[in-house]
């Protein structure tokens, strides 16, 4: 078998990122399927590479996906481009790759740019490890119940978004993260790369101030936000105990027991032994 499909990273701005391993992937292939043959038309140019496009987009992918892999178990070289970074990062390459390897068709992956790692390390941010959500959510109310149940992971939480939203999108992470370092990418490696960092209420501030203004704001942004600190941490337990003082009162007026009470309360809350047991005596006072 001499066919394959080759997934080749492309640059997230600056034409200088392009690799020359994937620049060779591209003239050798027989086709080039691309998010965007314009886009990809212009890359290939821009590297003297005369090549067959084929568009193969977010609504055409589904549909003709089975049928680029039965050309690459045919024999064919197919070279995949999306518009600007990794394949299947946020994007329909990864369907199409999963279709070749459920067929047994061989895949090829070479490495290159991608957005959401170049900003966590642009970021600065503490956080050891990190989560990548795609594109954040549209809607308020999806905003956050995503962000709430990412709120107990212990990394630093990345997505990518529109710069017609972005204001809205700060605006929720700062409501549900008040006590959060965030930092918003914008054209990273390109000529206008600018890298913000603040506490949220801050950056939210700034980017809101900014939307309003002639032009807006503009590019290709990246949000990276810093994992659980200690302060929210510390407010957080807080809120807890006040909650499961409340429980202990609630259990007690009900007549239970002082050992029941604490019970309860731990597993409810996740108290020490010791812990729930202090708030069911005061409870019970």
């Amino acid at each position: 078998m001499t066919g394959k499909l080759v997934v080749v990273p492309t640059p997230i701005g600056n034409l200088g990122d392009m690799t020359a391993r994937a620049l060779d992937a591209l003239r050798a292939a027989d086709v080039v399927c691309a998010e965007d043959t314009r886009v990809t038309g212009k890359l290939l140019a821009a590297f003297g590479i005369s090549k067959r496009l084929e568009r193969l987009d977010e609504a055409l992918i589904g549909a003709r996906a089975g049928g680029v892999v039965e050309r690459v178990l045919a024999g064919e070289v197919i070279a995949y481009c999306s518009d600007a970074g990794m394949p299947g990062v946020s994007d329909p390459g990864l369907r199409l790759v999963a279709a070749a390897r459920a067929a047994g068709a061989p895949v090829e992956v070479l490495p290159g740019p991608v957005a959401a790692a170049t900003a966590y390390v642009a970021s600065g941010c503490a956080s050891a490890s990190f989560f990548f959500g795609g594109f954040f959510p549209r809607k308020a109310a999806e905003q956050r119940a995503r962000l709430e149940s990412l709120r107990a992971l212990d990394a630093a939480l990345i997505f990518y978004e529109s710069p017609n939203r972005v204001a809205a999108a700060l605006g929720a992470i700062a409501e549900v993260f008040p006590l959060r370092q965030v930092t918003v990418c914008r054209e990273l490696t390109k000529l206008h790369e600018e890298v913000v960092r603040g506490a949220a209420g801050e950056v939210r501030d700034a980017f809101a101030a900014r939307a309003e203004e002639p032009g807006g704001v503009r590019g290709e942004i990246v949000l990276v936000i810093d994992g659980p600190s200690e302060a929210e941490e510390a407010v957080a337990a807080a809120d807890a105990l006040t909650a499961a003082h409340g429980r202990a009162v609630e259990l007690a007026a009900q007549g239970l027991r002082t050992k029941e009470i604490a019970k309860r309360v731990a597993a409810e809350f996740g108290l020490a032994r010791n812990d729930a047991y202090e708030l069911a005596m005061e409870a019970g006072r």
